[in-house]
């Protein structure tokens, strides 16, 4: 095989990142926006010794499987990559893609698989789900003012005003956003040049209480004529806080440290089940609060709580699985390393009137290792003060030094909640070579239409 070869393949898996995967005489060519059971002519653009990337021209013969995208830019956009999937074959690959990771890289048998992993939780509505959206602004190809996504792998603008995974108003915002713009002559951030004011525009959704919150993402100090932005965005029902963050660095980190709220206050409120959150334009919050709360239950199903627990909870953002578990749990300690998100976690325990809840701000690594070497000085010969330790950590998976004292305080059950299947094998297999077996585990789909999903897993400590 080699580059520009014109072929005919069937689609016979899903890659990592969604696309179609054919083979041709044992030779791999994975090729974007095919879908399994697909007769496809492909482009080969790039070829290695065993597999190589193609480019779809044609479908020859579509699979039985393949739906229709809702949304007309989904192939140029890189946010969704399976749109074209039905929702069932979605749900089919990530949990297979999530096992897969299981046995290969976490050595888990696939007797004890099939008998601990529950039916992957799908959404009855898998679109509409974003209570968060991040609109790039710039000029489309034509130099019109534009806000939308990037193409795949490229910082281009797709203008998108209406993503059909976010919410209607949206559409609404950004309009008036645009249309503001052209007014008073505001022009877009240029990456290029590092010239221009607005870089992007973050959107934020309570789902329960539905109020909107508006952050503009600006390269420099001040927004012009804010005062007539405001007044505009006020007529939207249920706005609450307009502010400006300020990031005037040549970055592709999209929020600046710095936030003023322009009108309203600063954070919307939401619920997840009985427990209200503060949200701040930086805070980390899940951005599909239906299948958040989900995800939240089969982790508090998993800690197997009976209100004397002590519970640590690594990696707790804005407390939002810490305060979950305080209904049921004796104390909870949070570990979190932003400090803004600490303070919204003490916050959140007070709004809901929880006082079993106590935050650390600080590195997981160097926390959880600090506070077992005093409790261990102090208390010779006892286990280290954790029933249950939750982690949730980012894509990366938790650092050793954090699984190893997680280990060396012994306690009863761990369970792990993980965005990435791939580091959520690698440190299971720590685990289980370390004096713990899994008992448990779902696969939630946090992200319907992308190849990304979430898992939790249940682990118990063997006598």
């Amino acid at each position: 095989m080699k580059k520009n070869d014109v072929v005919t393949v069937t689609i016979e898996d899903f890659g990592v990142g969604g696309e179609g995967i054919g083979k041709i005489d044992g030779y791999a060519l994975f090729i974007k926006d095919a879908v399994i059971g697909d007769v496809v002519e492909a482009k080969v653009m790039k070829a290695k010794k065993n597999y190589g990337y193609g480019k779809l021209q044609k479908i020859i013969r579509p699979s039985e499987h393949r739906v229709m995208p809702r949304c007309p830019i989904a192939r140029q956009c890189g946010g969704c990559q399976m749109q074209a999937v039905s929702y069932d074959k979605q749900l089919e690959y990530k949990n297979r893609k999530v096992w897969n990771n299981l046995k290969r890289i976490g050595g888990i048998p696939e007797k004890l698989l099939e008998a601990v992993m529950e039916p992957p939780c799908g959404m009855e509505e898998p679109y509409r789900y974003r209570n968060k959206a991040q609109f790039p602004i710039g000029r489309d190809k034509n130099g019109r003012l534009a806000a939308g996504f990037y193409a795949g792998r490229t910082h281009q603008i797709i203008p998108c005003d209406d993503c059909c995974l976010g919410m209607k108003v949206n559409q609404e915002i950004l309009d008036r956003l645009l249309s503001f713009m052209e007014k008073y002559h505001i022009e877009p951030y240029d990456e290029a040049e590092h010239k221009g004011l607005v870089r992007h525009v973050l959107i934020r959704y309570g789902f329960a209480t539905d109020e909107i919150m508006v952050c503009l993402v600006i390269n420099g100090k001040e927004l012009p004529h804010a005062r007539e932005l405001t007044e505009e965005l006020r007529e939207i029902s249920g706005m609450m806080s307009i502010s400006v963050s300020r990031n005037t660095e040549k970055t592709n980190v999209i929020m600046g440290k710095e936030i003023a709220v322009l009108w309203g206050q600063g954070f919307i409120t939401d619920y997840i089940g009985e427990i209200k959150y503060q949200i701040s334009p930086l805070s980390f919050y899940q951005v599909n609060p239906v299948q958040t709360r989900n995800l939240y239950e089969t982790a508090l199903e998993y800690a197997g709580l009976h209100g004397t627990e002590t519970v640590w909870d690594l990696y707790c953002g804005i407390g939002t699985i810490s305060l979950f578990l305080a209904q049921r749990a004796g104390r909870v300690y949070g570990v979190e390393i932003v400090p803004q998100a600490v303070e919204d976690a003490r916050k959140n325990a007070e709004i809901n009137g929880i006082g079993n809840a106590q935050f650390f701000a600080g590195k997981a690594e160097e926390v959880l290792p600090g506070y077992y070497e005093e409790y261990a000085a102090g208390h010779p010969g006892q286990r280290a003060g954790a029933d249950v330790i939750v982690v949730d950590p980012p894509r990366k998976g938790c650092e050793e030094s954090v699984l190893e004292t997680m280990v060396r305080m012994q306690p009863e059950r761990i369970v792990y909640v993980s965005c990435d299947s791939a580091t959520l094998a690698r440190d299971a297999a720590y685990l289980r070579e370390n004096g713990y077996e899994v008992e448990r585990g779902k696969v939630t789909d946090m992200f319907p239409q992308t190849c990304h999903t979430e898992c939790v897993l249940g682990m118990q400590r063997k006598e």
